[in-house]
């Protein structure tokens, strides 16, 4: 919340902080790198995004809210995550609240070019709905696999799981695997698919990282990271036998 990006050389043990960025007016909601890995792409409380050419060090571009090209409108709350199919002909977003039907609403996948909800797809989606009151926290796509990770997490407390869903119409939910043991406790946890889509890995409330099998959705392994909630955890793009994870006190950490 320091208005920071910082950009980690983990490799180095002397100087694991490659270069700091502080283009931001407040603190740095998310940050994604380019396929390239050549720029970052951030968004912040500024309500400001901006494209940072890593090699130069430079601000390249900065998009800001009157620079909006289409805007998608129904009536959400807070949005949580947004994730585009591989198509990119839809992208899915998700809410924890919205002024109607909650079920309608919490998760929408819409139409890119016509800029409008394709909801009647999400039918095995909105059922799930009425069970609890849930959020939708974390959407991830896997080309290979054709499947979409949703990370649920019920406001009550009385689960939290991750469940798999079609990445093609009509996104329907499998039924037959669920995803669950991590803990959530009211922190914003995120999970990641692996590169061929065989393992998922989530972060946890007790400061474990807990990999699964995403074919038969048993716990593979669970491992001890911090003595805080793990945030997040990321595979690595190249090399499937590391893994790097953050903590609730600010740590980054990676695992081989």
């Amino acid at each position: 919340m320091d208005h920071s990006i910082c950009v980690w050389n983990v490799w180095s043990r002397d100087h694991k902080k490659a270069c700091v960025f502080n283009y931001h007016n407040a603190g740095v909601k998310d940050v994604k790198w380019s396929q390239q890995g050549l720029f970052l792409l951030s968004c912040g409380y500024d309500c400001s995004s901006r494209l940072i050419d890593i090699e130069k060090g430079l601000e390249a571009q900065v998009f800001k809210e009157d620079q909006v090209v289409h805007e998608y409108r129904r009536g959400l709350g807070p949005i949580l995550d947004v994730e585009f199919t591989t198509d990119a002909k839809q992208f899915i977003s998700s809410c924890d609240e919205s002024k109607g039907n909650i079920s309608e609403n919490s998760i929408i996948v819409w139409d890119v070019l016509r800029q409008v909800p394709l909801s009647n797809q999400m039918r095995s989606i909105k059922a799930h709905m009425f069970l609890f009151r849930f959020m939708w926290k974390r959407i991830l796509v896997h080309a290979l696999e054709s499947t979409l990770l949703i990370h649920i997490l019920s406001l009550s407390q009385m689960e939290n799981y991750i469940a798999i869903f079609s990445s093609k119409p009509p996104f329907k939910l499998d039924k037959y695997r669920r995803y669950e043991s991590h803990s959530v406790s009211g922190f914003p946890i995120k999970c990641n698919f692996n590169l061929d889509g065989e393992k998922i890995a989530s972060g946890s409330s007790d400061g474990c990282i807990y990999f699964y099998n995403s074919k038969s959705s048993e716990l593979v392994k669970k491992m001890k990271a911090y003595e805080q909630a793990c945030m997040d955890v990321a595979f690595h793009p190249v090399m499937p036998n590391v893994i790097a994870s953050c903590s609730w006190n600010g740590d980054v950490s990676v695992f081989e």
